[in-house]
């Protein structure tokens, strides 16, 4: 990108500055996770997990999961599960469930519309939403590499995927079940906070 001093700085160049910083943010970000903060969020999973087996009355019991920790167990899962398409997927945490994410298709040796490449880097903002026990990712902005792009391709992406795995496929903007027993999911700068 040129440098450029203020005076030519334009409102179309928004959309390139933003993924600029995109780009900054997450490339210090280390590729390598922790298997013992992964394992910290399976075992916070499991206990609200069992807390649902006993009675509880009164106010939501709470768990804080950090963001190297909801990174690390997102990686685990990725390895664990050999996942075929989705090779990384890293969040930042902001207040009132604003997150960013960097995330990796690689979809080397697929079928493919030739309006996608075989690996893209794909960075995102948006805000979770919570309901009834289901969330939902709304993205407000969404680029590949430095590209403000329709956030339709990721419904692409999810179908090409499905096809591959066999399952249904789905959209981006769809409802999902959060992990049973967790009722309510908010976000603070850095971390989780699980209600349950």
């Amino acid at each position: 990108m040129k440098k450029s001093n203020f005076r030519n700085y334009s409102l179309k160049n928004i959309p390139l500055v933003l993924a600029a910083l995109f780009l900054l943010f997450f490339s210090s970000e280390a590729r390598n996770y922790s298997r013992q903060e992964a394992l910290k969020v399976i075992d916070a999973l499991h206990r609200i997990q069992v807390a649902q087996l006993q009675e509880h009355k009164g106010p939501l019991r709470q768990i804080v999961i950090t963001e190297s920790e909801l990174n690390s167990y997102i990686a685990y899962r990725i390895e664990a599960e050999k996942e075929e398409i989705m090779k990384e997927l890293h969040l930042k945490l902001f207040e009132e469930n604003k997150i960013e994410g960097k995330m990796f298709i690689d979809l080397t040796g697929q079928e493919i519309p030739k309006v996608l490449q075989p690996q893209m880097t794909f960075y995102f903002a948006g805000k979770l939403q919570v309901e009834k026990a289901k969330v939902r990712l709304n993205i407000k902005k969404l680029f590949l590499e430095e590209q403000s792009i329709p956030v339709l391709v990721l419904d692409l992406i999810i179908y090409i995927s499905s096809k591959i795995d066999g399952s249904q496929a789905s959209s981006i903007n769809d409802w999902y079940e959060l992990p049973y027993g967790i009722k309510d999911l908010k976000t603070q700068p850095g971390k989780a906070i699980i209600f349950y």
